[in-house]
């Protein structure tokens, strides 16, 4: 059974950088895309940034490009998302959750573990 423990966030001024990280245990991590998405206040759950399998395709929310990057290293069972020039419109609770994605596509479909949710505060 996979299990995913998400850690990093918190509260940074706009314009700053955080990280946050998804450790997977219980299952073979490259076995599964994983994705990030976010709950903003008072908004829609939303599809932040996905990365495949192997790390070899990834996938950004229009507003987050250039600003985001998501990673993997699956030696350390930890998918990475590396937030900077944020901004206050990137508030939320962040939430990793990996599994099995379409061909060529990278945010899994069918939804095999969730982590906990993370609180990102951009805000000065």
């Amino acid at each position: 059974q996979l299990q995913l423990v998400g850690s990093g966030g918190g509260l940074v001024q706009p314009g700053g950088s955080l990280r946050v990280s998804c450790a997977a245990s219980g299952s073979t991590f490259d076995d599964y895309a994983v994705g990030w998405f976010r709950q903003a206040p008072g908004k829609a759950h939303e599809g932040v940034s996905c990365i495949s399998r192997s790390g070899d395709r990834t996938n950004y929310k229009d507003t987050v490009k250039g600003r985001f990057t998501i990673s993997r290293d699956n030696a350390k069972n930890t998918v990475y998302l590396q937030m900077n020039s944020l901004e206050p419109e990137d508030t939320g609770v962040y939430t990793c959750a990996a599994g099995g994605a379409p061909q060529g596509q990278c945010y899994p479909d069918v939804i095999d573990s969730w982590g906990q949710g993370i609180q990102v505060t951009v805000s000065s």
